[in-house]
């Protein structure tokens, strides 16, 4: 019976313990935290968002660096697949907008301890300890060395360790050195799904200000076409901008050395631009002499409107039967185009996400078995693939790690 080392008890990790054990594999997980899957339990705002109920294309199409190197591990464990292993597990789950799936309880801890409880049926063996060395033989993985010295011997090894993001939860970076120790490359690490810093200094006046059913924009120069634009809440921070939008964004922003990003937030979506106008003419028809920076009131949350009222142009104290045609349309400009000049992403220690890792060409795409070691597999965000927000992530750990899991 082959010996498997799993290091990392992450959603990755766990996943790859369970198939390599339904393989006949003696399997032991070796996890830093005292409890497995620390980040799987602050994912999706704690609810966990399992998967993305939808055809392997789709997937495919989410993935926006290295995509074709996930089709395999997609094609023979794909979403609904996903989802019925935890139905299978005890827990029941529910399909949301955008084919996002969470369980029904909204409880990530559901989908942790069904792992965990899976992996403990199948026979794993759990191990509260740090791995730092993986051991070779001309070649070929012999074991693991443990951070108090002790070593497991291991004829496979599935490297499981995450990125760079959240390093609360364990993600430190570890797996990075062991695996270039070895021979692997790593690409650059940068962060991804993370609140974004801007250069216009109102924002920080505007901390702590959450916008629901904006649209937020984001264009690269010499593009017209944005490269993100999508409905829904966002947040004024004292550095910039973050919110579910903006994480979902910063994932489509892949050039910030290079090229230069603006964010434009429509903050009235519903409405056009004639809408508008006739609903700024109804509020200003209410009462006539009142001065314009007292007028927005009905229209934009209270913090807003000092920032609104400058960028128009319009004079604060102008009584609003004298505000013109032409300021109206400036008026409606900037509420249709609050337009923000992006300097940069958050510090990788606030990204949910690392985008990079292990380079894809130095793994075999249908078993992810390392092509310089033998008996080496990665699974997870350790490898150089990442995803857009909507459940996509955990997609690619769990394929990933059950195809490692099958290939030991």
């Amino acid at each position: 019976m082959s010996e498997t080392v799993v290091i990392g008890g992450g959603a990755a990790g766990l996943m790859a313990a369970c198939t390599a054990a339904d393989k006949g594999s003696r399997v032991t997980v070796a996890e830093k935290n005292e409890r497995p899957a620390r980040k799987l339990m602050i994912t999706g705002k704690g609810r966990c968002n399992v998967t993305n109920n939808c055809d392997v294309d789709t997937l495919i199409s989410n993935i926006p660096k290295n995509p074709k190197f996930l089709y395999s591990a997609f094609s023979q464990f794909n979403a609904q697949e996903v989802m019925r292993f935890f139905e299978n597990n005890g827990v029941p789950l529910k399909t949301e907008r955008g084919n996002r799936v969470f369980p029904v309880s909204d409880k990530a801890v559901d989908i942790v301890d069904a792992l965990v409880s899976a992996a403990k049926k199948r026979g794993v063996k759990f191990l509260h300890a740090s791995a730092c060395d993986i051991l070779t033989d001309g070649g070929t993985v012999t074991g693991v060395v443990l951070e108090n010295g002790d070593a497991l011997r291991a004829d496979r090894v599935i490297l499981c360790t995450g990125g760079k993001s959240y390093p609360l939860t364990g993600s430190a970076g570890d797996g990075y050195k062991m695996a270039a120790k070895l021979g692997h490359t790593v690409t650059d690490i940068k962060p991804s799904l993370v609140p974004l810093t801007v250069h216009e200094g109102f924002c920080t006046r505007l901390s702590g200000l959450s916008l629901k059913n904006v649209t937020l924009s984001v264009f690269e120069s010499g593009r017209k076409k944005p490269v993100f634009s999508e409905m829904g809440e966002m947040l004024f921070t004292h550095f910039g901008i973050s919110g579910p939008l903006v994480l979902s964004a910063s994932a489509h922003i892949r050039h910030i050395e290079k090229k230069q990003y603006t964010a434009v937030i429509d903050l009235k979506p519903a409405l056009s631009a004639e809408q508008l106008d006739k609903r700024i003419l109804r509020d200003f028809s209410e009462e006539q002499n009142r001065d314009f920076s007292n007028s927005l009131n009905k229209l934009l949350p209270k913090s807003l409107i000092p920032v609104i009222v400058s960028l128009s142009g319009i004079d604060g104290g102008t009584k609003v039967n004298n505000v013109s045609r032409e300021q109206r349309r400036s008026l409606c400009e900037v509420i249709k185009n609050l337009t923000l000049h992006i300097t940069g992403f958050r510090p990788i220690e606030e990204a949910i996400i690392t985008r990079g890792g292990i380079s894809v060409k130095e793994i075999n795409p249908a078993t992810m078995e390392s092509k310089l070691v033998k008996g080496l597999f990665f699974a997870g965000e350790i490898i150089d693939v990442d995803a857009y927000t909507g459940g996509f992530n955990l997609q690619i750990a769990f394929s990933t790690g059950h195809l490692a899991g099958s290939s030991v």
